[in-house]
């Protein structure tokens, strides 16, 4: 089990790619890198869900050494683990590391005198874990809201991705562990937990008596009564199960956002991507949540010019925008991973994918503004994240009229907004207002 990071201890620095799975081991990796002696070091955590994304790291990395001559620069991550023959050939890079050895202190420690080049490379097979461990951090710096691990790994095969070469086979933390790490973090003054992982519904399919998403969401809320908001990452809604449905229409603490890995909203497409649910199915669970709990609002991750894409394909997946009512997107273009089934697929023009994608982001932005306007004058619980910025129960931005604690749950009253974020008033209703330890906050 990793120790629990501490901000009075010496840390490393990381400079993180991606997910926020990613957000969560980087937290772990400074401490890490320091018991091993590379506190001095700057280690990337990188992500490889785009070649855009690989580049962006790249880039960092050579600007890092331009701007640190001499410093230890460590590589790892998803496109570590992935591709670590690239980053072992670059000039600027000392060591590179899996996703498994970077949360082993000891990968950290500095070469033996006379190593051979290849052993600047410390990367196994990701398909041989079988487990992934509860990372206990006791906070984040800087960061009003704490994230846990509940889930690594994918056992499902998506032409388009790369990920499960980078993370290896789905593998649960047990549910005391996660219970034990969220209530931690609400001691130390957390008022809001965020579920994260690579394929979050998939989990205990691997743990004893197969327990569902659902079981554990429920299993937090009721063993940590003491915890304000609870927050799921991204979710595939073909995996949702009673329990979390459940949860979802019962459960007030649960915040009232989901992300969606929808992908695509044609059929065609859906099936070529290998997905495990339809265009229908999509729709149908958002209105099935909105009957359970009217206030929901939805994201999703959307890719367009996904290989054979037709202009009536994109139509559809442009519709499902407001078919399900969409309110935050996150739109990604289609970027051929090597390896994968869909880079050997018949290519949509890059030019007219990166149109198709401004067109879908234009969309979000659209429903983005209609989600805005029905907030006027509604009160919100807003969780105060720098300042006077935070997140409503919804996850929508808002910026209030004065600052307040970082980390305090504060009541406002939505004013108006500006097209992206909303403005808001703090009135005197009574707050929740738990704010973080300064030792959770200190950076």
């Amino acid at each position: 089990m990793t120790r629990p990071t501490s901000p009075n201890r010496i840390q490393a620095r990381v400079q993180t790619f991606g997910c926020r799975l990613n957000t969560v081991e980087s937290e772990t990796i400074k401490t890490l890198a320091a018991e091993a002696g590379a506190d001095d070091a700057i280690v990337f955590n990188t992500c490889a869900v785009t070649a855009e994304a690989v580049r962006q790291a790249r880039q960092a990395i050579r600007r890092a050494r331009r701007d640190n001559p001499g410093t230890r620069i460590i590589v790892t991550g998803c496109a570590a683990q992935t591709e670590p023959d690239t980053f072992a050939a670059m000039d600027e890079v000392d060591l590179v590391l899996g996703n498994a050895e970077k949360l082993k202190a000891d990968s950290y420690r500095p070469l033996p005198f006379g190593a051979e080049p290849g052993e600047r490379v410390r990367v196994n097979d990701i398909m041989e874990l079988t487990e992934t461990g509860a990372h206990l951090v006791e906070g984040f710096e800087g960061r009003a809201r704490a994230f846990v691990q509940v889930q690594n790994g994918c056992d499902h095969r998506c032409t388009f991705c790369i990920i499960p070469y980078g993370r290896g086979p789905s593998r649960s933390v047990p549910m005391g562990a996660v219970v034990d790490q969220v209530r931690r973090l609400v001691e130390n003054g957390y008022a809001e937990v965020v579920l994260t992982g690579v394929d979050l519904t998939s989990y205990g399919g691997d743990l004893p008596g197969e327990p569902r998403f659902g079981t554990l969401v429920r299993a937090v809320l009721r063993h940590v009564p003491e915890l304000d908001r609870l927050r799921l990452s991204s979710i595939d809604s073909i995996e949702a199960d009673d329990d979390l449905m459940r949860a979802i229409g019962e459960e007030e603490r649960l915040m009232p956002h989901l992300h969606l890995s929808l992908q695509a909203g044609d059929d065609m497409i859906l099936k070529r991507m290998k997905r495990r649910h339809s265009r229908a199915q999509s729709v149908a669970f958002c209105e099935e949540v909105r009957r359970l709990r009217p206030d929901t609002v939805f994201g999703a991750d959307l890719i367009a010019g996904f290989p054979t894409e037709t202009d009536a394909m994109f139509k559809n997946t442009r519709a499902i925008v407001e078919d399900c009512g969409l309110t935050h997107l996150h739109v990604f273009p289609f970027s051929p991973r090597k390896g994968t089934p869909a880079s050997r697929m018949p290519q949509v023009d890059r030019a007219l994918v990166k149109a198709r994608a401004a067109m879908l982001r234009a969309e979000g932005e659209r429903a983005l503004a209609r989600h805005l306007d029905a907030e006027i004058g509604r009160d919100r619980q807003v969780l105060i994240e720098d300042g006077a910025i935070g997140r409503t129960e919804h996850f929508t931005s808002v910026t209030l009229d004065r600052p307040q604690a970082a980390g305090a749950i504060v009541a406002a009253t939505v004013t108006g907004h500006d097209g992206r974020r909303l403005a808001a008033t703090p009135t005197n209703k009574t707050p929740t207002n738990k704010t973080p330890t300064d030792k959770t906050l200190a950076a």
